[in-house]
């Protein structure tokens, strides 16, 4: 498990954005942390990693936002999904086992969709509304690649 301290929004969206840089098709992040832990700040810097200039706000509403960039950028957030159905009938499956890389936010909701390999973000408010601390898990073997990248990005960090 790698640990990141950010210092505040910007140090955040940094994180994000070196996930992205080296990102490679089928990537998954799942984001976990209460409301307002930056969860959207570190798609953002994801989405920006991949080369996506646009506005990148929290699907809340419609579960999905598409965007593209090097690759296809696919932000879902499950805050409001009620029944994992919802997201299966968008083609959630093929969404992240695609083309793209999958960001998903409270993935504790996906229920039986929940993949078996991904990356899983926990970003966690700490001693004031800058500070977050950030864990960052990789689940299986799939995302393995992306572990000395980020650990060269967390060393240098301190």
């Amino acid at each position: 498990m790698l640990k990141y301290t950010s210092k505040g929004e910007r140090s955040t969206e940094r994180l994000g954005e070196r996930i992205g840089s080296m990102a490679r098709p089928g990537l998954i992040l799942t984001l976990r942390g209460d409301l307002g832990a930056g969860k959207t700040v570190l798609a953002r810097g994801v989405a920006r990693g991949l080369g996506i200039e646009g506005p990148v706000t929290s699907p809340t509403f419609t579960l999905l936002n598409q965007l593209s960039g090097r690759f296809p950028f696919y932000h879902f957030d499950l805050y409001r999904l009620d029944d994992a159905d919802e997201i299966y009938e968008l083609g959630f499956e093929e969404f992240i086992n695609g083309d793209g890389v999958a960001v998903i936010e409270w993935p504790e909701n996906m229920d039986y969709l929940h993949p078996k390999e991904y990356v899983d973000i926990y970003i966690n408010k700490a001693v004031d509304d800058e500070i977050r601390d950030i864990k960052i898990e990789i689940i299986g073997d799939s995302f393995k690649w992306l572990e000395k990248g980020l650990l060269e990005y967390v060393s240098a960090s301190y």
